[in-house]
């Protein structure tokens, strides 16, 4: 399955949060793009975050899908989201990974390579 499923990924940096309880939060937004290159469809099934502060916090995330969806992607077809994450520091970062559901029962686990959330100087 090696580059059958193209992920990439862009952020953007939206703003700070005020936290009431402890100090503001940074709030990025990030777009990712998947790119079926095979010759069956594939579903995203599911998902995991590991998302890392300046500091050196974790946060896993994982779940069904993404933003509610669990997206068939046709054969040399795409899908794209935007959803955000926040986070305690200026910078940070994000990986992890999609599981996915081919058209013939088989099931793969597609990385998602490390990208950074980092506020603009």
């Amino acid at each position: 399955m090696k580059n059958s499923l193209n992920i990439s990924t862009k952020t953007r940096f939206i703003g700070i949060q005020d936290n009431r309880d402890e100090t503001p939060v940074y709030v990025f937004s990030y777009t990712v793009s998947i790119y079926n290159n095979l010759s069956q469809q594939a579903q995203l099934k599911n998902r995991y975050w590991l998302i890392t502060d300046g500091n050196g916090e974790k946060i896993e995330v994982q779940g069904e899908g993404v933003v509610g969806e669990q997206p068939i992607i046709q054969p040399n077809g795409s899908f794209e989201y935007t959803s955000a994450s926040m986070i305690k520091t200026e910078v940070g970062t994000m990986e992890g990974y999609y599981e996915f559901e081919f058209a013939d029962g088989q099931c793969h686990r597609e990385p998602i390579p490390v990208f950074n959330l980092s506020k603009p100087n």
